[in-house]
């Protein structure tokens, strides 16, 4: 006999995602850190009506996120550990962006209807506001991948690193602040690389070279120990991204490496990971032409581009990433 398990599952699964993303929009993990609070007083830091503020604390306790004892509400372990933004194992500095991207999935049989994408996102048209406000979204999520690498690689035979199209290059901000000794290059189109020097000394990064220049038609004027390319190659058409890995390798100094990432990297069989095979429903109603590419795609363009020691692995927040080096 076939039961509904599957389908009841899926449906269940929205409401607690829904719960998450609103607590960090509201940040109330960052705001209870490691103490308790009652509704009323976290009502009253927050700005939001005590009562009606409860709903989403009781909903947050129920799937473990937080911990309730006489009204007293206090982060779970894992909401200490990840959802606050004062500790650098913070992971939720996404959320704004997945405002963005959940409200795109919404349209995905419409993008299929009309035949283009129904919330398009275009980066080369994208005015100066639209620019910085889509670069801001993406600066916490950067820093925070840049410490992930940082932890998860040794960079310390790496001198100079290149971040191609990577909004505000916050990357290299987390990815510096193990490894200080990186002089660190950002390349971005000219209307991104127009905002970025701002948003990095917010940072503190202000000595950041920020180059204008697109990847998928000419390398960088500099070369490179590293080159990152963070959710690039996903966002455009096959032929732009066989040639942004092929320029980035002219990036590269003799026996440089590159550092492909991202969550739109699919299986050969188009089946898993997960990550990939959903993103690739969004960029049905983000981008012209963007896509989850195989394994086997990637690989055939970094093998052309002269990387050898391909290697596939998953970083820990869960991204696809591929490492190569050039060959001598």
């Amino acid at each position: 006999m076939v039961d509904s398990d599957r389908i009841d599952k899926l449906i269940a699964g929205v409401p607690p995602a829904l719960a998450l993303r609103a607590g960090l929009d509201l940040g109330i993990f960052t705001r209870l850190g490691g103490d308790a609070a009652t509704a009323d007083s976290l009502g009253a830091a927050l700005k939001v009506e005590p009562a009606r503020l409860s709903r989403l604390l009781y909903a947050l306790a129920s799937i473990g996120l937080l911990e309730v004892e006489d009204g007293q509400f206090r982060n779970g372990a894992e909401a200490s550990e990840f959802l606050d933004a004062s500790k650098p194992t913070y992971r939720g500095g996404d959320h704004v962006l997945l405002r963005e991207l959940w409200g795109a999935d919404l349209l995905t049989a419409e993008s299929l209807r009309q035949n283009r994408p129904a919330a398009l996102h275009d980066f080369s048209e994208a005015g100066p506001e639209s620019a910085a406000a889509f670069s801001r979204m993406l600066a916490p999520g950067g820093v925070i991948f840049g410490r992930n690498l940082a932890r998860e690689l040794d960079f310390s035979a790496v001198s100079s690193v290149i971040d191609i199209g990577g909004g505000a290059g916050t990357i290299l901000v987390g990815l510096r602040e193990r490894w200080p000794h990186i002089a660190a290059t950002l390349m971005e189109l000219p209307t991104v690389a127009a905002v970025a020097p701002a948003i990095l000394s917010e940072y503190g990064a202000g000595d950041v070279v920020v180059e204008e220049g697109d990847i998928t038609v000419a390398p960088s004027t500099g070369r490179h120990d590293l080159a990152i390319l963070k959710a690039v190659v996903q966002v455009l058409p096959p032929d732009q991204a066989r040639s942004s890995i092929l320029n980035a390798a002219r990036c590269l100094t003799q026996g440089g490496e590159i550092a492909i990432a991202g969550w739109g990297v699919v299986d050969d069989d188009r089946l898993g990971p997960p990550e990939g095979v959903f993103l690739n429903l969004t960029f049905l109603n983000l981008y012209r032409a963007g896509e989850s590419y195989t394994e086997g795609q990637y690989r055939a363009w970094m093998t052309e581009a002269g990387f050898r020691d391909i290697s596939r692995s998953q970083l820990t927040d869960g991204t696809t990433f591929f490492r190569e080096r050039l060959t001598d």
